[in-house]
């Protein structure tokens, strides 16, 4: 034990260790023990000072006993971590314990507190209800909406759409009318319509939830600071919300036809990975935080990437990091609803085939890249139009022509009489057929009048392969 609390006395305050100078600082001792609480727990040091110096303390019979009950007293639910006393390079100091609270929000001295890095910041209002709902296990789209009735109910999508959709995925005729349905589906309890039943069934969703829309901003550029081409709310139920919004951004991505050697017809090859577009447009339906009113998804279309920006942090425990191996659903039935229509891969293997479409994408793009905070989750695709020409000109050109632009990499420029005379026996017309390939592929550019004419790299970008 006290070689562990030598070896934690080298760290740095962090996120689950704090060090404090004396027994004076009670009140932000206890603090302290409400934000650790209220995350996974940690070690309090008093007799420490913020840098790690040991400044020891003086203690009488009673000052463990009287501590534990100052922390007992001052916190709500009373709160009972473990306390001892180690004595380092013979001075004693106090390690107080703290284990993650069972029943959440843990108060002290009238507030509750949470840890961020190594500091210790009250926790508002708001927090203190959204962490109160989360510690009883009853999820934000479980709860019953006071305010709606079975008539807000788009029955019409339920029963001509959903349905036959439901039954055409599963393969089963479902025994039962569509109140039946929407019951086993957990959206309506007690004849009573549940948050998720509004979102994903409600003929006016935003009339419940102002915000719970999708914005999408194009943009002819690579930052906010670019033109903006375009801006679209893709709104009504999540269903209609994910369809229009990834109907909207495939027809807006670039595709490249590439003709492969020895086949007739051509290959299409997308700039983003389809199935990543549309999963991740699902993700954000699915894990956000709405009982946050306070923004909607966002998406924005760049030339050289598409930002998902979604309101509400990743949970507990999972971090860009373990994304693909961990799996957690902050609105469970919304996701289990969509997952059984196949808008969402269930399992948690969504992330694994975004992975896995990117590794087989014939152009391979950069991997998705995550930025996350307590409060948003930010995910970029990037493009690989930047790899379109080079592609072309790897898979389209002759060996001529690939010879052809090796001399233009070094020259800068090239004539018909030079071209020709890199291929002996080769005709005027098939000079003439090569180098007009290029220039109709944007390749080469012509300049020059009459017997003056040369040809010049379009784009001192390509580098022929």
């Amino acid at each position: 034990m006290l070689k562990n609390i030598k070896n934690l006395i080298k760290q740095k305050e962090s996120e689950n260790l704090e060090f404090k100078s004396s027994l004076s600082e009670s009140k932000e001792t206890i603090q302290t023990i409400s934000a650790f609480a209220n995350k996974k727990g940690g070690k309090i040091i008093i007799g420490v000072s913020p840098s790690g110096e040991i400044l020891g303390l003086q203690i009488g019979k009673k000052t463990i006993e009287d501590l534990a009950n100052k922390i007992k007293d001052n916190t709500d639910p009373k709160q009972f971590p473990e306390v001892g006393i180690e004595k380092i390079n013979s001075k004693n100091i106090i390690v107080i314990k703290v284990e993650e609270g069972e029943s959440k929000p843990v108060f002290a001295s009238g507030g509750a507190y949470k840890r961020v890095g190594k500091t210790t910041q009250r926790i508002s209002s708001e927090e203190i209800r959204k962490m109160a709902r989360e510690t009883e296990k009853v999820y934000w789209d479980e709860q019953v909406y006071k305010g709606a009735k079975l008539t807000d109910i788009d029955w019409k999508f339920v029963e001509e759409i959903f349905i036959p959709l439901y039954e055409e995925t599963s393969g089963k005729k479902i025994a039962g009318g569509s109140r039946q349905v929407l019951v086993s589906l957990r959206c309506i309890q007690d004849k009573k319509i549940t948050n998720a039943g509004i979102l994903l069934f409600g003929k006016d969703p935003q009339k419940f939830f102002t915000n719970a829309y999708i914005a999408l901003a194009r943009y002819k550029g690579e930052d906010v600071d670019a033109k903006r081409l375009d801006y679209k709310e893709f709104t009504g139920n999540l269903f209609r919300q994910i369809d229009g919004c990834n109907n909207y951004i495939i027809e807006h991505i670039a595709v490249m036809s590439r003709l492969q050697p020895g086949e007739v017809r051509r290959e299409d090859i997308p700039e983003y990975g389809k199935f990543s577009i549309r999963e991740l447009i699902t993700n954000a339906i699915c894990h956000r935080d709405y009982s946050d009113q306070g923004s909607k998804i966002i998406i924005k279309m760049f030339d050289n990437k598409i930002e998902f920006y979604n309101r509400g942090g990743l949970p507990e425990g999972i971090t860009p990091e373990n994304i693909v191996k961990e799996q957690y659903s902050r609105n469970p039935t919304v996701a289990k609803v969509l997952s059984k229509v196949e808008y969402i891969e269930e399992l948690g293997e969504g992330w694994d085939k975004i992975i896995k479409e990117h590794k087989l994408h014939p152009l391979r793009p950069k991997m998705p890249e995550i930025k996350a905070d307590q409060h948003s989750v930010l995910v970029a695709l990037f493009s690989t139009k930047g790899k379109f020409e080079e592609e072309r000109i790897e898979i389209e050109l002759n060996e001529r022509q690939r010879k052809g632009l090796e001399y233009l990499k070094k020259h800068k420029k090239i004539t018909n009489k030079i071209y020709r005379n890199m291929f002996p026996g080769m005709s005027d017309r098939t000079v003439l057929n090569d180098l007009t390939d290029l220039v109709n592929k944007n390749i080469l550019k012509k300049a020059g009048k009459t017997k003056g004419v040369y040809y010049m790299l379009s784009n001192s970008e390509i580098i022929p392969k």
